[in-house]
């Protein structure tokens, strides 16, 4: 039986949801799994139950897995801890992979986010920011891979449940994982016409399609003219179904799977896909925040000069 430990930093929570949307394959994996430590579900507490111990602690584990991205030094504390208890350290999805969402504030100094949030905000009276029994803040949204070695990542926001059974099975079997190199482009049904657009449509105006036709008769949502961030993203969300999840809601991809390769760059592979099609660039006014929006960490996305 393998024992599991899986802690959750800078994140929704909505990974964590997805090993419960496994559904009945997790029924035969569970006879398999053991786990151990997982805050979200287990009561198990870092300094001993009662708070007797005075260095953190997590049981030993074959596998661990961590969601989100490294945002305080308590984080840093954890992953340590977990990275020396665990066997095999798996990032789960995106947030863990690359910042996700939370790493857009890699564009602004820690100490201009306090000054936003905690005395310039409309909403809120003016305070002094917290200091009392909180970690501190880390200078940005860290990966997990920049704190700790990781040996897989599997991402996506939330990742997929047909993800998460297929690194488990691996490691358990003690099988590789390899991930795509394809991009979403290569598993979109849609037809190219490869004919150029002019300008770019809200991404909330309804696209060009009969309600009940398969999507092999929808014309390619980029030459409709919306921002599809497919050609610079990671295929495998779409599952067992292979069809993109936003695809099949007649939606265009927001490049949550992350960047093709580990060192692509979202922003450079997505300026001359649009461009491809006809579409400028600088008709999107935030283009680092958009083409990285689920990409920040690994120093993508940094803070702008000011003006």
């Amino acid at each position: 039986m393998a024992r599991i430990a899986e802690e959750w930093f800078a994140i929704c929570g909505g990974c964590e949801v997805t090993i419960l949307d496994i559904g009945e394959p997790l029924l035969d994996l569970l006879p398999q799994l053991e786990f151990v430590h997982m805050p979200v579900l287990v009561d198990h507490k870092y300094y001993g139950q009662t708070g007797e111990k005075d260095k953190l602690e997590i049981p030993e584990a074959d596998i661990g897995l961590i969601s989100g991205g490294v945002r305080n030094e308590e984080h840093k504390v954890i992953a340590q801890e977990m990275r020396n208890k665990c066997k095999t350290l798996v990032a789960l999805g995106t947030c863990a992979a690359f910042g996700g969402i939370p790493a857009l504030g890699n564009m602004y100094l820690t100490d201009d986010i306090y000054e936003k949030i905690y005395r310039q905000s409309e909403t809120t009276e003016s305070a002094d920011t917290p200091n009392q029994k909180i970690p501190p803040l880390t200078d940005r949204v860290y990966a997990v891979s920049e704190v700790v070695p990781v040996d897989i990542v599997l991402p996506g926001c939330p990742t997929t449940p047909e993800l998460v059974v297929e690194g488990l099975t691996a490691i358990l079997e003690g099988k590789p994982l390899t991930l795509s190199e394809k991009s979403v482009c290569d598993e979109c049904p849609t037809i190219r016409e490869k004919k150029a657009v002019s300008t770019l449509k809200r991404p909330l105006e309804s696209c060009e399609f009969t309600p009940g036709e398969p999507l092999d008769t929808v014309r390619c949502l980029m030459e409709q003219g919306y921002l599809c961030q497919g050609p610079a993203t990671r295929a495998g969300c779409g599952g067992a179904e292979g069809t993109p999840r936003c695809i099949r809601a007649y939606m265009p991809c927001r490049g949550c799977f992350g960047p093709i390769r580990e060192k692509a760059n979202p922003m450079v592979d997505m300026m001359g896909a649009l461009s491809s099609v006809g579409l400028d660039p600088k008709q999107i006014p935030d283009r680092p925040a958009t083409f990285n929006r689920f990409a920040g960490a690994q120093g993508r996305l940094r803070p702008l000069p000011k003006r």
